[in-house]
């Protein structure tokens, strides 16, 4: 199923920066996509990808997304109509977003633009192959079976994240051995 409309635009995460949401509309409906801006960055991340700021400090900061968000409006968006994309050319749509990027760490669009692209992508491409989200991506990973991850909490903040003078960023526990995901959240709350 082609990709019909996308569009995006400034919103606030639950942290009040500004972050970018996505609407992506195909013949079955409208999916839409918002990720929290990055939390962290800095150079011990393994690869650092850049989110694009506007940097105006006369507006929230230097924290505004709107050059991203034009980027997805006025250069991606034309780009995948062109194409005439379906949904579930996961890896076409990306390669397209990246290439046209251009850069390593995805500053020219932000990565911030095109992780929302990718993320209504793919979300809509499990809709239109009407499979769980878990499934469809590990279909687009070639894995035949599907084994979902550990829950993962954070028990101790460090580094950027916290008022202290740790040099790890966070101290995780992970109920490993749980017998289902309600255990596994139980263990993780009780400690």
């Amino acid at each position: 199923m082609s990709i019909l409309k996308v569009h995006a635009r400034e919103i606030f995460d639950s942290r009040g920066n500004p972050t970018v949401e996505v609407y992506l509309y195909t013949s079955k409906g409208l999916f839409r996509v918002s990720v929290p801006s990055s939390a962290s960055s800095g150079i011990y991340k393994a690869l650092h990808l850049q989110e694009l700021r506007d940097n105006d400090k006369t507006c929230y900061m230097g924290k505004g997304v709107s050059k991203a968000v034009e980027h997805i409006n006025k250069t991606i968006v034309p780009a995948l109509l062109s194409k005439k994309l379906n949904v579930v050319e996961q890896e076409k749509i990306d390669k397209l977003m990246i290439e046209m990027d251009g850069t390593e760490n995805k500053s020219k669009f932000g990565a911030n633009a095109i992780l929302e692209v990718s993320i209504a992508v793919c979300k809509d491409g499990a809709r239109e192959k009407e499979v769980p989200l878990y499934r469809h991506i590990a279909d687009l990973a070639g894995n035949p079976e599907v084994l979902l991850p550990v829950l993962a909490f954070i028990v101790i903040d460090g580094s950027s994240h916290a008022d202290n003078k740790l040099t790890m960023q966070e101290f995780m526990i992970l109920p490993v051995g749980a017998s289902s995901f309600q255990e596994a959240m139980r263990i993780g709350a009780e400690v």
